[in-house]
């Protein structure tokens, strides 16, 4: 298992707050574990936590959106 930066520290609120804004933008869970330097299994325990639903939305993520042609 390898560890990260940020492994065993206590969330920050800041932290906390780049997580909710994360999610709003429906960036995937492994994309948000590397940014925050939290393992993926952190980002669940913590989102879990604040009841925060890292279910995907039906939106691209990143807020693209797809072209028509």
């Amino acid at each position: 298992m390898s560890t990260t930066k940020n492994s065993g520290k206590p969330w920050t609120g800041q932290e906390v707050n780049k997580l909710e804004k994360l999610v709003k933008e429906n960036t995937p869970t492994g994309v948000i574990s590397l940014k925050l330097g939290r393992t993926e299994n952190a980002i669940y325990s913590k989102a879990s936590e604040l009841d925060i639903s890292l279910k995907p939305t039906n939106q691209s993520p990143y807020g693209n959106k797809s072209k028509k042609r």
